[in-house]
């Protein structure tokens, strides 16, 4: 039973950091100036590729029978909140926006990361749904990373 509850747990915050994400996406998108629509394209897809983990993470506790998680991650709120601030100071340009989304990228491949860990008693089918999402992640990443070095 302690198994299924800490398994339940840690998909329940996949689920929440996955919503954070889609919602600051969904944010950095909307500070984004007219042209920026190759920017808005790639936040877009993130926001889609969380909406189908998400639904796949709650396919999950479904499955084992727990309760799902729908709302979002304290962690997240500060992250939204700080950007907002942040938008204030530096106009929404690329760089900064960019820069903000790394660092959400970063908390969410740390909680793929912690979720992996054995002593989290994920079932070997759950496992292989959260390793393949977080192949996605760190291509995310890897991708926003890698426009946010190219901006002057």
């Amino acid at each position: 039973m302690e198994t299924i509850e800490k398994s339940v747990e840690v998909l329940n915050d996949l689920i929440e950091i996955n919503n954070d994400r889609i919602a600051g996406f969904e944010h950095a998108g909307k500070d984004l100036g007219g042209g920026d629509a190759d920017l808005k394209a790639i936040f877009d897809k993130f926001r889609s590729d969380s909406r189908k983990n998400v639904k796949e993470l709650t396919a999950a506790v479904n499955q084992i029978g727990g309760d799902v998680e729908t709302g979002h991650s304290a962690s997240g709120t500060i992250h939204r909140a700080w950007l907002d601030v942040k938008a204030t100071f530096t106009g929404h340009d690329r760089k900064s926006i960019l820069a903000e989304c790394e660092r959400g990228e970063d908390a969410i491949k740390k909680a793929y990361k912690d979720a992996l860990t054995p002593e989290n008693g994920l079932t070997m089918e759950v496992d292989r749904i959260v390793a393949r999402q977080q192949e996605g992640i760190i291509s995310a990443h890897d991708q926003i990373k890698f426009l946010r070095d190219r901006q002057a």
